[in-house]
């Protein structure tokens, strides 16, 4: 094998490694905080106006069952024929599904 293989070849696995760890650390990162009460708005804005928001920034442990995950809490006030609703949810961490909706 001469010089210029064994070149290419390491440079090749040097990309590779690169892209496995790239991928390895993106899969342990939370969706931004932000991102996931941008998605609940636009998903309640579909039925009316959004009075009010808010999101906690720190996750905290949800247990529903055997699912245990990290989330996101938060909640929104939006008003419906004159009348207030308000709602609290919380969402995965991971993913930014949300998990729970509950109406107060």
């Amino acid at each position: 094998m001469n010089m210029k293989d064994f070149a290419v070849g390491a440079v090749a696995g040097a990309v590779a490694g690169a892209a496995v760890v790239e991928a390895v650390n993106r899969a342990d990162r939370n969706v931004p905080a932000e991102k996931v009460l941008n998605n609940v708005k636009s998903a309640f804005k579909k039925e009316g106006p959004i009075e009010g928001s808010w999101i906690v920034m720190k996750t905290e442990p949800f247990r529903q069952k055997a699912v245990q995950l990290d989330v996101y809490r938060g909640g929104l006030t939006r008003e419906i024929d004159g009348v207030f609703e308000e709602y609290e949810f919380a969402a995965d961490a991971k993913t930014g599904t949300v998990v729970e909706i509950t109406k107060i």
